[in-house]
């Protein structure tokens, strides 16, 4: 196995052996995430299906952004392909100055969990496991030690209302809950990136609201740089950016919608 390549962003994190992780300076004038000429194809039944037809984007540090378009624009493979779950078939993303379309399929595992945090339609929590379990997990795999997890996950699961349900399991919560430890283990790792995938599909409007206040205070109180693919158009309206797409296109890109209209 060859030896891991330095993180690629700076948090507050440190080695199991105590040493802090650091990483390259970024140009403050220079996109956290850019994307140029992307475009992802599949083959169905002996046909290409193209997906992704040239998109071309910048997303700045510390952006509250949402992706909108109607079912089978690209949303979710765009923003797969920006968290390096799926592969473009050509193009480039650059994430904190790195392209990472050249890495290693292990790089881009090491990428994904110290720079980006994921939150989808459904949470995908550990059901064995209790809540402070399930957001301790991302640092337990990355091999940090058991007691800085446990402290940071407890901070975390605080800063999303859910102090109250540590040690409750994915069964014992409502929904709402449940998509509140998704955010926290997401975050536990302090990532520059968090990508949401339709986060809210599947709540009622009440605690939909609820999280998406959740995400314009992650933003306030964390600087984190958030991309969110939704459905719903009155969180994509109060978003400060909104970008469109059609047909594997991005087709409008708006800017200066208030959040907190």
């Amino acid at each position: 196995m060859s030896a891991p390549s330095p993180p690629l962003i700076k948090t507050a994190a440190v080695t199991p052996s105590g040493t802090p992780r650091t990483s390259p300076r970024r140009d403050a004038a220079q996109p956290l995430v850019r994307v140029r000429a992307l475009h992802k194809s599949f083959n169905h039944m002996g046909n290409v299906l193209e997906v992704l037809k040239g998109i071309d984007l910048e997303i700045q540090g510390g952006e509250l952004l949402s992706i909108v378009g109607a079912s089978g624009a690209g949303k979710s493979t765009l923003l797969h392909c920006i968290g390096t779950l799926d592969l473009p078939t050509s193009g480039q993303i650059t994430l904190d100055g790195v392209e990472l379309t050249t890495l290693s399929g292990q790089k881009l595992a090491r990428v994904r969990n110290q720079s980006i945090g994921f939150v989808f339609q459904f949470h995908h929590l550990l059901p064995e496991f209790d809540a402070l379990e399930n957001v301790m997990m991302p640092g337990l795999i990355r091999g940090d030690a058991r007691k800085t997890m446990e402290l940071r996950a407890k901070e975390v699961l605080g800063e999303v209302g859910l102090s109250h349900r540590m040690t409750h399991r994915p069964g014992e919560m409502s929904g709402g809950e449940q998509q509140r430890v998704a955010i926290a283990r997401a975050l536990t790792l302090e990532p520059k990136l968090l990508l949401a995938d339709e986060p809210t599909g599947n709540l009622d409007t009440a605690t939909s609201d609820a999280i998406h206040d959740l995400f314009f205070e992650i933003n306030r109180k964390h600087s984190t740089t958030i991309v969110v693919v939704t459905h719903n158009p009155s969180f994509a309206q109060r978003m400060p950016r909104v970008v469109s797409m059609s047909d594997g296109k991005v087709v409008g890109d708006q800017r200066g919608t208030l959040a907190s209209s």
